[in-house]
């Protein structure tokens, strides 16, 4: 069976049969001198050159200089309104509403599962292991018994969610680990790689030509400091792409958006550099932190952020609202009792931070 074959026998039937919206411009190349195609205003009120006209519905320029910029194959390329799009739109082709489910490694990036119950798709669960890797017995026997399940229940696992550098604990998986996911599972696997910038992995990308039913998501929010811009970007089988595109909303990317993305694609070297520098801070500060009576363990860290624990993440959180600064509480989550998680800022930041908590470690 091919890949195609494979993806087209895991899509909802609805999906799989759609006949698309399509505007003109899906199948309109260049610049046109006159549009009258799409009922919109001749004026642009607001005095910037082209904000009364639809944005570009496959964001071209976007997935050209993303390809640029990254390595991506633009034809392999889906840009999302931030990654929630992503996720939300993978789980609206694949998962039947009702009977399909998703599987989730907690503790990770909640949005999978507030997606999951939007979409009424079942969540399954195989937690990392305490010291937050994967549990590759358990997952393999959970996997084992969803397809015992699957005749019984009309459904079976869509979706398997791995978040690598993961959220919100901070570390990568190797990607032999990822690889040997994708092997096993016979669904769709998506790598979230919100955070990889900050990883000394390489990317699950990688992994695409022997994998079709794989998805990698990326995103301009953390790295690329456009995180209110939401741009979003999954890369995929041509399979699954065109499926992402004929699916999603017509105009999901504003102009802005794309105009801004475009603009921060031309300064890959410059990102990069600031990358390395805040991995730089990220160990400074979580060495810094180490010393500090408040702290009682700080993890190792393969993103832009630290999970730390403490005594009282309640109180500590509550503290620092009250000299200006904010953190988020993660005590809640799977494995991380008496956690909080600290994004790396600036060096004043940084700064502010740490001597907040040494003022509530004598307080």
């Amino acid at each position: 069976m091919t890949g195609c074959e494979e993806i087209q026998d895991l899509l909802r039937p609805n999906i799989a049969s759609l006949i698309p919206y399509s505007c003109a411009r899906n199948d309109f190349k260049g610049v046109a001198e006159v549009y009258l195609d799409a009922n919109e205003n001749w004026r642009d009120f607001v005095g910037s050159q082209g904000r009364n006209r639809y944005p570009d519905p496959l964001a071209t320029h976007v997935r050209e200089s993303v390809e640029r910029a990254l390595g991506l194959p633009a034809a392999n390329l889906v840009i999302g309104n931030g990654s929630d799009e992503i996720i939300d739109l993978l789980m609206r082709i694949f998962c039947i509403p009702g009977k399909d489910s998703v599987m989730l490694l907690p503790p990770t990036y909640g949005a999978y599962r507030v997606f999951a119950d939007i979409n009424d798709a079942a969540v399954l669960t195989c937690p990392l292991t305490r010291g937050f890797q994967f549990d590759f017995p358990a997952l393999e026997a959970a996997l084992a018994m969803e397809n015992e399940n699957r005749t019984s229940r009309g459904g079976r696992c869509k979706l398997l969610f791995v978040c690598s550098p993961n959220n919100p604990t901070g570390n990568a998986f190797p990607i032999d680990q990822i690889e040997r996911i994708c092997a096993m599972f016979d669904g769709i696997t998506v790598v979230d790689e919100a955070y990889f910038d900050f990883s000394p992995y390489p990317s699950a990308a990688t992994l695409l030509q022997r994998y079709p039913r794989l998805v990698v998501m990326r995103t301009l929010s953390k790295s690329w400091a456009l995180a209110n811009a939401r741009v979003g970007i999954a890369v995929a089988c041509e399979a699954i792409v065109q499926t992402m595109v004929n699916t999603k909303y017509p105009y999901n990317l504003g102009g802005p958006s794309q105009e801004l993305a475009v603009r921060a694609l031309e300064h890959a070297s410059e990102v990069k550099e600031a990358s390395r520098k805040i991995v730089e801070a990220r160990n400074a500060l979580a060495d810094k932190l180490r010393t500090l009576p408040a702290i009682k363990k700080v993890f190792p860290s393969d993103a832009n952020f630290l999970l730390v624990k403490i005594a009282d993440p309640d109180c500590l959180c509550q503290w620092l609202r009250s000299q200006g600064i904010i953190i988020r509480n993660r005590s809640r989550e799977l494995n991380c009792e008496g956690c909080v998680r600290i994004t790396v800022g600036s060096d004043v930041e940084n700064r502010r931070l740490v001597e907040a908590l040494e003022e509530y470690g004598r307080g």
